[in-house]
């Protein structure tokens, strides 16, 4: 485990030679894009051609015939997968699958640590609760949604008519018996749209390489190029013999799929076209600049700041302590992933100058206003913006705050914080389904006191407690907090609280909910806890969310006035909200600085340079060291002989995106979409085309690491191969 001297050293060497292009792009011209499959025929096909797409809209999205989407899965409500043969076999990224190649694991069978390898279908895994989505129609129900909204003023009202016209447009969708339906938002609330859906949950691990390859680089590659991860995982999908979803059954049989995906063996070069296709998570690419000089300001600085405490204080106790450092590894790479996201999307955002770009943007906006005659419903927009935003400011912070010191980086204060929301079930929900909730908490946190040091969390708590009531004004701070030094409420929480041990946890959790809470209001951590949360609650969370009801408001009419009054070439796409959408681009390297160039290809010759053995990053399988020593690649070789791993493109994703196919322009997949570029990070809030990549494993690598690494031919078998650059 790298020490967080040498991570802060990377970084540093980063930031200094990070100069980004300025960009004079007209006012909210889009070079990335998020887009509804449903829509793109228009501009956005044409693009695509214009970029070397030979596929014309309806090969990507049709209701009535075989399309891409067909293909396309979101995988456990959190990731995209995509279906890779006619016999349900399902592809999507290791750091996908890890929970549950981790569910299979043990000590006899370490398949983390060995992989694991399907040999025929009796020896698949089952795995409850996995579930993987299709989309099979996407309707607009606009009008019916928004039916009766415009005689409302106020926010809330309109907000809970909204959601009873969902309800209605849910129940009355047309569908099979064995779909689902379901309508999100878009455009800020201008859009509805209604998905049809089909849901699998008898979904079966097939194949997964160790972890040595599928998290190669770990926390250090993190967010970086150049990558050689091979981070992939194999799944199959059941149906019943209808071929329709069902419960897992020992009668199921492989999922005929209405699309899968032809792999092409010939590979990428610089300046091929690529397409994205699954469920991006979450963006926000229309924030106004008010709200994006917070993020680069207050609101990511707040947060780097709490977790620099947190991460300084588990490293130092990670180098003097061999048992700390392998309980705390994990917890580490977790905390430092977002840490290290947030450090580059500030960096991008100021690099790029987003926020004066944003401000020109807007006073463009503004004289559109004008000429459009539109002042009385538009015109104070802005200054709204301003106003709302700087009101939220204070509550903002005490919101992230609580989030991450009460909720995440002090694991004490975070169980507690959980029980607390336990005991809550009973009064709301009644006994039984606060014996359910208890039961599934105290089986969840087990494992947390597993890899817990209560010196650590001891250290942790002394320096963000500090932090809570220095940085936080004084009505958020409870008395328990005002009352004694930090230090000496330290002693007596973790002398004398029940959570600092898991059997005095389930303890104190015994009995009716009556007798818990009488036990729980004994114990200082929890009292603590609570008394935080009440003024939380109060002084925080409740004014946070009023404010930002006024501004839900505000950013549906801003959307709604960028969508009128911006001219078609501004190109203006819907944020990201987990719903299917396409995004194109090309193979591209890029330059982060001045004389330095990334090429768009990694190969296993940069997998050997990176080659540390024993280190939990980058050791490597013998059998991997023995196939490049005899350069034995078989038929996935690039034409120049080497082996390729990872590469770029300019495609927009994000979150969510992880496990997504990067297709070619003849409909082929190419490459697994996993991670961006740390210099880029910021395209959640502003894409840059000229910074922005994101990373993908090379489709031939993951061929050739299930046929010549782990001898599993016979999947190879029931896949289609090609060679579109050969035709």
């Amino acid at each position: 485990m790298h020490d967080i001297e040498t991570i802060f050293y990377y970084y540093m060497k980063q930031i200094k030679f990070f100069i980004f292009f300025l960009l004079s792009l007209p006012i909210f011209a889009q070079q990335g894009g998020m887009w509804i499959p449903s829509l793109l025929e228009g501009m956005n096909e044409g693009e695509m051609q214009n970029l070397g797409m030979k596929m014309s809209a309806k090969d990507i999205y049709d209701v009535n015939n075989s399309s891409l989407k067909d293909a396309i899965a979101h995988f456990n409500n959190g990731c995209t997968s995509e279906v890779i043969s006619p016999e349900g076999l399902l592809l999507t990224n290791h750091h996908c699958g890890y929970g549950q190649i981790q569910s299979h694991s043990s000590v006899e069978h370490d398949y983390l640590s060995e992989g694991f390898w399907a040999m025929n279908r009796e020896e698949e895994l089952t795995n409850d609760g996995l579930t993987v989505t299709f989309i099979k129609r996407i309707d607009d129900v606009t009008e019916q949604v928004l039916a009766g909204t415009e005689k409302l003023n106020d926010e809330a009202s309109i907000q809970s008519l909204i959601q009873q016209n969902i309800k209605k447009v849910t129940e009355e969708a047309k569908k099979e018996d064995w779909q689902d339906a379901k309508v999100s938002t878009f455009y800020e609330g201008n859009q509805y749209m209604l998905f049809i859906v089909e849901v699998f949950k008898d979904i079966r691990l097939v194949g997964a390489p160790p972890s040595s390859i599928g998290k190669y680089g770990s926390d250090t590659d993190n967010w970086t190029w150049p990558r050689h991860t091979g981070d992939f995982s194999l799944f199959r999908i059941y149906a019943d013999k209808n071929n329709r979803p069902a419960e897992y059954n020992k009668d199921n049989v492989p999922y005929t799929p209405g699309h899968y995906l032809p792999i092409s063996l010939d590979g990428v070069e610089e300046d091929d076209f690529t397409l994205v296709f699954g469920f991006p998570g979450r963006t926000d690419e229309y924030l106004p600049a008010i709200a994006v000089e917070q993020i680069v300001e207050e609101i990511n600085p707040n947060y780097i700041g709490i977790r620099d405490v947190s991460l300084s204080i588990m490293d130092e106790y990670m180098r003097n302590d061999a048992e700390i450092r392998i309980q705390y590894a994990s917890k580490y790479a977790s905390i430092a992933n977002y840490w290290k996201k947030w450090t580059g999307e500030k960096l991008g955002l100021e690099k790029s100058n987003a926020v004066n770009i944003k401000k020109e943007q807007e006073k463009t906006f503004i004289q559109r206003v004008k000429e459009a005659g539109k002042t009385a419903e538009y015109g104070s927009l802005l200054s709204d913006f301003e106003k709302y935003y700087t009101q939220q400011a204070p509550y903002t912070k005490g919101v992230n705050y609580f989030s991450e010191i009460v909720q995440r980086n002090i694991e004490l204060l975070s169980i507690a914080h959980q029980a607390n929301q336990v005991l809550n079930y009973a009064n709301s929900h009644g006994e039984e389904r606060f014996e359910r909730v208890r039961e599934n908490f105290l089986s969840r946190i087990q494992n947390t006191y597993k890899n817990y040091n209560e010196n650590v969390d001891k250290d942790i708590f002394i320096a963000l407690i500090d932090k809570y009531k220095t940085d936080l004004p004084n009505n958020i701070i409870p008395v328990e907090l005002k009352n004694k030094s930090t230090e000496e409420l330290a002693e007596e929480i973790y002398n004398n609280s029940a959570f600092t041990n898991y059997d005095a946890v389930k303890n104190i959790l015994s009995g009716k909910s009556k007798k818990v809470a009488k036990k729980l209001d004994k114990d200082p951590a929890f009292q603590l806890v609570k008394a935080m949360t009440e003024l939380y609650h109060k002084e925080a969370l409740e004014p946070y969310r009023e404010i930002q009801r006024e501004i839900v408001g505000l950013k549906r009419t801003y959307m709604k006035a960028l969508l009128e009054l911006s001219p078609e070439e501004d190109r203006i796409f819907p944020n990201a909200n987990s719903t299917l959408r396409v995004t194109y681009g090309k193979v591209n390297g890029y330059s982060p600085s001045d004389a330095i160039y990334y090429h768009p290809v990694s190969y296993l010759e940069g997998v050997m340079e990176k080659y540390i053995p024993g280190d939990y990053q980058f050791d490597l399988p013998e059998k991997l060291i023995e196939l490049y020593q005899n350069k034995d690649y078989g038929q996935y070789a690039d034409s120049n002989g080497k082996l390729p791993v990872n590469f770029i493109g300019t495609n927009h994703t994000t979150g969510g995106n992880s496990g997504s196919p990067a297709i070619d322009a003849h409909g082929n997949l190419v490459g697994l979409n996993f991670d961006r570029v740390w210099e880029g990070t910021m395209s959640d809030i502003y894409y840059d085309p000229s910074i922005s990549r994101n990373i993908m494993v090379d489709a031939r690598y993951v061929l050739f690491l299930i046929d010549k690494y782990a001898g599993a031919s016979h999947l190879i078998d029931e896949m289609k191969l090609v060679h579109p650059k050969k035709k």
